[in-house]
């Protein structure tokens, strides 16, 4: 799912990008990226940047590597970080956060932002709806929104708008165009046992709830369509639970998680959590976080190597309408740019 003037890309400075095909199918860095600023990276959302011909990944940023932060302020206070890949998502640089500008109402300069998603319009214009929380906290005691933000460059983003939603709780939206027209938004409800809700758009401004889709306690929900079917992942906190729909309202469980078990290469070596997935043809990739330290006797600890987390990548392999993945298998890749 980017050339913009210098200006406008003060965060990611550099030549214009080369427009030589690289070789296919690179095999990707591991880990893949890791935030250079606070070390947290989490929640990935990837989009094309056809301004500047390369990938972008759009992510939550932690402060995992500032000392002292009382209980879980460290997750909150931050901006939504972004990473460059010019060789189809085989390895990332970091470039700047995204220019988002929130209302008084809204926390202002002190809100914190998590878990976006971003689609475009037909007529170009792209959208995030960003989780929202209105300041810096100690505990999960607060308020959480999600906000429609727009942008013609995709690194600023105007026109804040909250998304008429039940409750005061609700954070990572997950958004796809409907074939038959319009948009679906599901998103966690956190006041109803943090079970997946879903809404529905004509035009990505007016939103009607629909209330449940599926009753399951998780987090950061992903939808996607991909060989024939509709599939949700939602990080369950013990892997990625798997959901396959033909309707994308109808939705069967699929035994068992991805990523539950630790992986073996550098920086997997725990459970993997809240992902995207990029479908390419008729292969896909689930991009997903990790925090590496938290295994064995050390992972109940709260200290910086335990709070920092990394984005990996693995191939997502289906077989008779049930997803897999072998996160230790070497992803070799190479995204196209969307048609």
């Amino acid at each position: 799912m980017l050339l913009l003037c210098a200006a406008v890309l003060a965060g990611c400075a550099g030549p214009a990008p080369d427009t030589a095909p690289a070789p296919r199918d690179q095999a990707a860095a591991k880990p893949l990226f890791r935030d250079p600023v606070h070390d947290g990276a989490a929640d990935p959302v990837l989009v094309w940047n056809p301004l500047r011909g390369r990938w972008w990944m759009f992510y939550t940023n932690r402060r995992a590597n500032v000392p002292g932060l009382p209980g879980v302020t460290w997750v909150h206070s931050t901006r939504i970080g972004i990473a460059e890949s010019a060789d189809g998502g085989a390895h990332w640089t970091y470039a700047g956060t995204a220019d988002i500008a929130l209302p008084p109402a809204y926390g202002g300069a002190d809100a914190t932002h998590w878990a976006p998603d971003i689609v475009r319009a037909g007529d170009g214009t792209w959208h995030m709806f960003l989780t929202v929380v209105p300041g810096v906290f100690d505990d999960w005691r607060h308020p959480r929104v999600i906000v429609h933000l727009t942008s013609t460059d995709l690194r600023t983003w105007r026109d804040p708008a909250k998304v008429p939603l039940p409750g005061d709780k609700v954070i990572d939206p997950s958004l796809v165009r409907l074939p038959g027209g319009g948009w679906r938004m599901w998103y966690n409800n956190e006041l109803d046992h943090k079970y997946t809700y879903y809404a529905d758009s004509p035009d990505l401004v007016h939103w009607t709830d629909r209330g449940l889709a599926v009753a399951q306690r998780g987090e950061g929900p992903k939808v996607f369509r991909w060989r024939g079917a509709w599939w949700m992942i939602v990080d369950v906190w013990h892997g990625l639970a798997v959901f396959r729909s033909d309707d994308a309202l109808h939705w069967r469980a699929q035994g068992g998680t991805l990523l539950e078990a630790p992986g073996r290469g550098a920086d997997d070596g725990a459970m993997g959590g809240h992902a995207d997935v990029v479908v390419d043809g008729d292969r896909a990739w689930l991009f997903y976080f990790v925090h590496p330290g938290r295994q064995g006797a050390d992972a109940k600890r709260d200290g910086p190597e335990q709070r920092r987390s990394v984005i990996q990548v693995t191939e997502l392999l289906e077989d008779g309408g049930v997803l897999r993945a072998d996160r230790d298998a070497p992803a070799r890749i190479r995204l196209a740019p969307p048609p």
